[in-house]
Order: C-alpha cells, then sequence, then structure tokens
C-alpha cells in the first residue's frame, strides 16, 4: 500500500495586485492532473493542501512550479511544508505568550531554504518598527503598527534572509493546519 501524506504548498506572488491571475478551482484541477489526491485550497492566493506519496520535496516542488508556468504562462515559487512543518510553526510561535499580540498582526514568511548564519545574524540586527524572530526555515514578523505599511519591505526581507519565500497571516497558517488535520483523519 502506498502511503500518502498531506502537504501543504504556499504559491509566491499569485493573484496579489492584479498580477498573476490564477482561479482557484484551476488550481485544484491542476494540482489533480499532477496525480495529487484530497486537493483543497484556501482563500485565492495559492494556499493548496493534498495528499501526495512524494518523498522527495525538491522534486515535487520545481514539478509543480514548472505545471504552474506551462498553464499560465508565469513563474511562481512554490514553498511546500509537511502537516509536520506547520504543527512545527504554530508550536515555535515566539509570540505566543505575550498577551499584547493581535493575531491580525502576525505573519510567518516561509522560505524555501534555511538562512546562513550570516543572515541570521542579519535578521537579528535589523532595527524597525516589525519585530522579527527568525527560527530554521520560517522568519516569525509582527507588525507592531499593521501589515499595510510596513518599515522594512519583502524584497529588503529577501535580500537580508538570501532567499525567497512567502508570507501568510497568522489566521491562514492556523486554517492551514486545522485543513492539513482533516485530510490526515480521512485517511
Amino acid at each position: 500500500m502506498i502511503h500518502m501524506r498531506v502537504l501543504i504548498s504556499l504559491l509566491r506572488g499569485v493573484n496579489v495586485g492584479g498580477h498573476h491571475k490564477v482561479k482557484m478551482e484551476e488550481l485544484r484541477a491542476l494540482y489533480e492532473s499532477l496525480g495529487f489526491e484530497d486537493v483543497r485550497t484556501h482563500i485565492n492566493s495559492g494556499n493548496v493542501v493534498f495528499k501526495s506519496a512524494e518523498r522527495d520535496l525538491a522534486g515535487l516542488r520545481l514539478r509543480i512550479e514548472r505545471a504552474i508556468e506551462k498553464a499560465w504562462g508565469f513563474h511562481a515559487d512554490v514553498i511546500l511544508r509537511t502537516h509536520s512543518d506547520l504543527k512545527g510553526v504554530i508550536a515555535r510561535n515566539p509570540f505566543a505568550g505575550r498577551r499584547d499580540i493581535e493575531p491580525s498582526k502576525l505573519a510567518i514568511h516561509f522560505l524555501v531554504a534555511a538562512p546562513s548564519a550570516d543572515a541570521r545574524e542579519r535578521v537579528r540586527a535589523i532595527e524597525a518598527a516589525e519585530e522579527f524572530h527568525l527560527d530554521g526555515r520560517e522568519l516569525f514578523i509582527y507588525y507592531v503598527n499593521g501589515m499595510a505599511r510596513p518599515s522594512v519591505s519583502q524584497a529588503q526581507l529577501e535580500k537580508i534572509v538570501g532567499g525567497s519565500g512567502t508570507s501568510r497571516n497568522w489566521n491562514t497558517v492556523r486554517k492551514l493546519v486545522e485543513m492539513a488535520e482533516a485530510g490526515e483523519a480521512s485517511g
């Protein structure tokens, strides 16, 4: 019997500012055409929860990126995490014990790869209104003044960490974990 596991993919730059438009039903159909099962999306920003027997996540990521490029004519970075990875993000939230934290101001920037030691030092040295905590392949960001006008842009952050990624707010991350848990429960 082939063991399927629940995976979560986060697409970068899909349906942002009217660019790289992808309908979620078309995205689900694309994932199904790649042989994935129990494909579900959450909101319109390219969050996909699905089941796959594939173990090579780097190869799987490239396969999904190529399929997106072929289908829609643009490249979108795909960040893959397992259900266990996302549960770990929830557990490692450095802001969890603070009462002054508003979930709507908390985001996780999911990176393709863990940053170097130099990059971790650069993150610790950032002086900004936002609070940053880098843990493995995730950068936890608390936007003290809200996400609308950050003092450090995503482009600046990616230069500092030396790699590509995509951000999701705390509520979205929690919902994706719930969806993954439902996928696990369904066998």
